[in-house]
């Protein structure tokens, strides 16, 4: 099993910036991928940035240019550098693990993060 911790939410101004950080414990050799997630009420959740094993990286077209997933091996940490925020990212972001050779995933609480206008 894996287990994730999200932190690094908070309340923004818009055009401002956070860092959100999801800490990994357990069986961290079996992950195939790490992405962010985000959900926003009323609203299906949806993929933000992913970050394979091998270090490549894919993130929506929405937060292209904008956002950066990036990992530290020796921290067993995942963040999501989140720059030139806009009102619409408001949502909970989840951290998310693919492990194994059947892709099983695990999920994080999720952090709040809100971008006022």
């Amino acid at each position: 099993q894996v287990r994730l911790v999200e932190s690094g939410g908070g309340l923004v101004q818009a055009g401002g910036s956070l860092r959100l950080s999801c800490a990994t414990s357990g069986s961290i050799f079996s992950i195939n991928a790490m992405g962010w997630h985000r959900q926003a009420p009323g609203k299906q959740r949806e993929l933000v940035a992913i970050i394979t094993r091998g270090g490549n990286t894919n993130y929506a077209d929405s937060v292209k240019g904008r956002f950066t997933i990036s990992r530290d091996n020796a921290k067993n940490t995942v963040y999501l550098q989140m720059n030139s925020l806009k009102p619409e990212d408001t949502a909970t972001y989840y951290c998310n693990a693919a492990t194994g050779p059947r892709e099983i995933n695990y999920w994080g609480k999720g952090t709040l993060v809100t971008v006022s206008s």
